[in-house]
């Protein structure tokens, strides 16, 4: 099948999943043609059966603010019409299925026809899309859809309360590779440039935005280092980093607490990890739980959105209401002052991860696919 994938590039769940959904498709013989403005940060170098299409962004002085969505639904009509193409697979809905819907009714009018399927995400639909001004919009691309996929069961829950659908969201969850163990030497030798071997260390990976509630990493974190002397590793940046910097060195704690900054492959600083902190307001899925999960950390997460659908309380880790930290540095000491459920919850993490692999995950939109373009071959004719 040639399909196209349209996703926003960057580093942030939807365009890391669109990426590896992509790739595993390629290999599986699927023709793969990324479409966005930059090349996917997970994209890597050459493959087989993969190819990117830039969107080039306009720059004309009569524009204050570039007409993207409208530069977007032309190169999906331009690829799709010389790349014979079966399919578009679009990841976010703002602005991605309302070009998608633009370039099929143009190519519609050139007399071919291609399906597209929508997948949601979580702030395309939990904040961006709640705004009114983008409700109409969103609301008629879903039901403009051939088909539309959710990452969690709370995300299909959120879209059919706020939105007026007709469509039956199917609930497809995100992904990970569950690779073999690296090599411990090379582990512990990684680990020893950031903690003593005594001291446990913490982790949290994010954009750093507000809704990702970074300072109550910081703050559950005092409490934990109050009881057990320990390290934190911030990976990503953001918004909320300078409120972050002003926080530690409020607290004394610059020598305790490690800013990465952006990294593309986080495995080697999960590896290393003792517990994963995610305390956001919401998330649709948690894909940063579950990769965490995969290097069999034991999460440490508030119980919103989807996570509760990855982050088993009492079993991988432990929820908490957003905000409460009292909570989440209490859940932190329990898995840290008792090796033995640590060890438990460990193996715990990594045997729950296995159940969201690829190889579980992948047929699942390729029935999907399938399903589509059959039924709109049999429509055709």
């Amino acid at each position: 099948m040639k399909i196209a994938i349209v996703l926003y590039p960057t580093f942030g769940g939807s365009g890391v999943v669109a990426t590896e959904l992509g790739k595993a498709l390629a290999k599986k013989g699927h023709e793969i043609h990324f479409i966005t403005y930059s090349q996917p940060v997970r994209l890597g170098s050459f493959l087989e059966n993969i190819y990117y299409h830039e969107v080039a962004v306009t720059d004309y002085p009569l524009f204050e603010y570039q007409p993207y969505e409208t530069e977007l639904a032309s190169k999906i009509v331009d690829v799709v019409k010389y790349e014979k193409l079966d399919l578009l697979h679009v990841h976010y809905a703002i602005p991605h299925a309302s070009a998608a819907f633009m370039a099929k009714q143009i190519l519609l009018s050139q007399g071919i026809h291609i399906p597209f399927i929508t997948t949601l995400h979580g702030t395309d639909i939990t904040l961006v899309g709640k705004d009114p001004s983008f409700e109409p919009v969103i609301t008629f691309c879903l039901n403009q859809s051939d088909a539309v996929t959710a990452v969690s069961e709370s995300l299909k829950k959120d879209t059919l309360e706020h939105f007026n659908t007709k469509k039956e969201v199917h609930v497809i969850p995100n992904f990970i590779q569950v690779d073999e163990v690296t090599d411990s030497s090379e582990t512990v030798s990684i680990r020893e440039r950031y903690a003593l071997p005594h001291e446990p260390i913490l982790c949290h990976v994010s954009n750093f935005r507000k809704v990702k509630r970074v300072e109550d990493v910081l703050h559950t974190f005092v409490k934990v280092n109050k009881k057990i002397p320990s390290k934190l590793l911030l990976v990503g940046d953001g918004p909320e980093r300078a409120n972050i910097d002003v926080l530690c060195r409020k607290y004394g704690l610059c020598d305790q607490v490690i800013m990465i900054g952006k990294v593309r492959d986080t495995s080697h600083v999960l590896e290393i990890s003792d517990l994963f902190l995610l305390p956001s307001e919401t998330e649709s899925f948690g894909l940063v739980a579950l990769e965490a999960m995969a290097k069999s950390v034991p999460v440490i997460s508030s119980n919103t959105g989807g996570i509760p659908e990855v982050n088993i309380h009492g079993v991988t880790g432990f929820t908490s209401n957003v905000g409460d930290v009292d909570d989440m540095a209490k859940n932190a000491l329990t898995l840290l002052e008792s090796p033995e459920k640590m060890k438990q919850f460990r193996a715990n993490a990594l045997e729950r991860a296995k159940l969201f692999s690829l190889e579980r995950v992948l047929p699942q939109y390729e029935d999907i696919y399938l399903s589509v373009v059959e039924k709109y071959l049999s429509q055709k004719a």
